[in-house]
């Protein structure tokens, strides 16, 4: 959701109302809580990670855990990582609450507490499961964490995102390749509607303990469109970049630019030029068909027998003359894919494929998550509380919706939209409201972040099928927030 579609659904519901009337000493940050035994490595301190009932009283972690979950609570008094190991049934046990020494904010989406920074990877792991980096939109930060080998955390690091002294705000993706890290921040102008936010983006080396170096104006790039991910390419020879208001006919750049590729020095991390090798969009302003604009927001880089293929979800929310959605008259999401080429370049292979049938209408097609064999992938639709389940057809490149898994709390119409809710942050509250997911490293279980009532959907894996077994659902709030979340990453 954004802050126009907000913005449409209060005039929406006020005419309705109207109507009726540390690991080595030297770099961990000790954060032992209060009731936290000593760590393993002595008394609570610089070397030593929190204990079994560490960070802020957690249970103990589970004796042979399978796994690990992890949350960004994206909280505006004190950002925390909430974690979890999980057992070979794929259940979870809060294990602790970790502050990341930033704050969250709120500012960027309307406030109704789903998809707070409109984005995708704002928690990150390091592929080898060393380290754990997130975004602090609200004090402008990134935060390292070092996954202790008990699922805890230490943390490490917070560094500040404008790196280039130039003003940019609300840090909200993350990328990592081979030592090196970049951030899309939000708006580095200060103005906070969507239509008409630019952005940024910053680059750090993460050392082998776990500290973020900026790389300074080498790694610093302003961007003509709101950025909502960063990826690296598989080889590390690129960084691509979706934007969530492509085409926005109050973007002041103009842009229609859904994907953008930067080239990057694998060596030094620095960017090699700030002008894009490649440029795409699936749907352009104005078009014959009268699709929505793509509102792009999750992707991955899928390699397929040698060959990259970018797979971009669409939330399709602005209208097809660049102006702000009309809640809740949104367009059946969907998918698009085009090929990366070794020179950045990006050729179409499908566009604009849906997320579900015209008839079942899924709206918001949001984030993705990509079987460890490349084989399958599964979008999650944010408002109507599902995920699509998409695969391969043979063809290079080319996809097919396989299946479509509801939530059990899907909204009863029009996403719950209810006259009499005062305020109108409310009007969602019948849905889950499925934002991030994440599938574990062995390919075993999916796990559904739920935007709307601070709960984990797990699904088990069968090939290109998922099949919900729990719903995980906290009843300490303080564990894990009802609202306002972002972010999960299931290992």
């Amino acid at each position: 959701m954004n802050t126009f579609t907000k913005l449409a659904l209060s005039v929406a519901v006020a005419a309705a109302l109207s109507a009726c009337d540390g690991s080595d000493g030297s770099d961990g940050i000790d954060i032992t809580g209060p009731q936290g035994p000593a760590g393993p490595e002595g008394p609570a301190g610089p070397q030593g990670p929190a204990g079994a009932d560490g960070a802020d009283g957690a249970d103990a972690a589970t004796p042979g855990a399978a796994g690990a979950v992890y949350v960004m609570t994206n909280e505006l008094d004190g950002n925390r990582i909430a974690s979890f190991t999980r057992d070979s049934s794929g259940s979870l046990t809060h294990i602790g609450s970790y502050p990341t020494g930033g704050v969250g904010s709120t500012d960027f989406d309307g406030g109704e507490g789903l998809d707070p920074l409109i984005s995708a990877y704002s928690l990150i792991n390091t592929p080898d499961n060393e380290f754990l980096l997130t975004v602090n939109a609200g004090s402008s930060t990134v935060s390292s964490f070092r996954i202790n080998d008990d699922f805890s955390l230490t943390l490490i690091d917070e560094v500040t995102t404008d790196i280039a002294g130039n003003g940019a705000i609300g840090p909200n993706s993350l990328a990592y390749n081979e030592g090196f890290v970049y951030v899309t921040n939000i708006d580095a102008d200060g103005d906070l509607g969507e239509p008409i936010q630019e952005g940024s983006i910053a680059g750090y080396r993460l050392t082998e303990t776990g500290q973020l170096i900026a790389l300074g104006g080498a790694g610093y790039a302003m961007l003509e469109n709101r950025p909502s991910a960063i990826r690296y390419s598989p080889d590390g020879e690129y960084l691509l970049i979706t934007s969530i208001n492509s085409g926005s006919s109050a973007l002041e750049s103009g842009s229609e630019d859904e994907l953008i590729v930067l080239d990057v020095d694998r060596t030094t991390g620095a960017l090699v030029s700030t002008t894009p090798v490649a440029a795409v969009t699936s749907t352009l302003r104005d078009n014959a068909e009268g699709r929505n604009l793509p509102s792009a927001i999750g992707f991955e880089v899928i390699n397929r027998d040698g060959r990259d293929f970018v797979v971009v979800t669409e939330a399709r929310e602005f209208r097809p003359d660049g102006q702000p959605p009309i809640f809740p008259e949104l367009q059946t999401g969907s998918v698009s894919v085009w090929e990366l080429g070794g020179d950045g370049s990006l050729t179409d292979v499908q566009l604009d494929v849906p997320a579900s049938s015209e008839a079942e209408n899924q709206r918001t097609a949001c984030w993705i998550t990509v079987s460890p064999d490349n084989e399958y992938f599964w979008v999650s639709n944010a408002l109507d509380s599902s995920i699509s389940a998409f695969g391969f057809n043979g063809e290079p490149g080319e996809i097919e919706l396989t299946s479509l898994v509801n939530g059990e709390n899907q909204p009863t119409s029009d996403f719950g939209l209810n006259p009499d809710t005062v305020p109108v942050s409310g009007a969602f509250r019948e849905t889950d409201g499925f934002i991030d997911l994440d599938i574990t490293d062995d390919g075993e279980f999916i796990y559904q972040l739920f935007g709307l009532t601070g709960g984990i959907g797990i699904y088990e894996v069968d090939g290109g099928s998922i099949t919900q077994v729990e719903t995980f659902r906290p009843e300490d709030e303080d564990i894990l927030p009802t609202f306002d979340t972002q972010g999960i990453i299931a290992i």
